[in-house]
């Protein structure tokens, strides 16, 4: 019987609570053609916060790019999300999408025995 708790627990799909974009700097563009958009996106992206959609937002450490943690159950919508603002719209930036969720080996703990 146990085995068949901890077999359920692990075949249970995922929720997704999150999804993480990475964004990196496609090939061969310049920093100069990145930094002419970023007045109106970072003025973009503080709306997205302010709005709740961005939870979460950093820098790369490699400085190509950033990493957000969006507010979305839902790669689809991330995905609409990211291409609204400009960097995407000038096509200088490669994005990269993650679902997540909470840690699934967590579940094994509240398992009925």
């Amino acid at each position: 019987m146990a085995n068949s708790s901890v077999a359920h627990a692990q075949a249970s799909s995922p929720t997704t609570t999150g999804v993480i974009v990475i964004l990196t700097a496609k090939a061969g563009v310049t920093r100069e053609q990145v930094m002419a958009v970023m007045p109106a996106e970072i003025r973009e992206t503080v709306q997205l916060y302010l709005n709740g959609r961005i939870r979460e937002w950093y820098s790369r450490g490699d400085g190509r790019g950033v990493v957000f943690l969006l507010d979305t159950s839902d790669v689809a919508e991330a995905h609409a999300i990211m291409e609204g603002l400009p960097l995407a719209e000038e096509n200088v930036m490669d994005h990269e999408y993650i679902a997540v969720g909470p840690l699934m080996p967590l579940r094994l703990l509240v398992a009925n025995p």
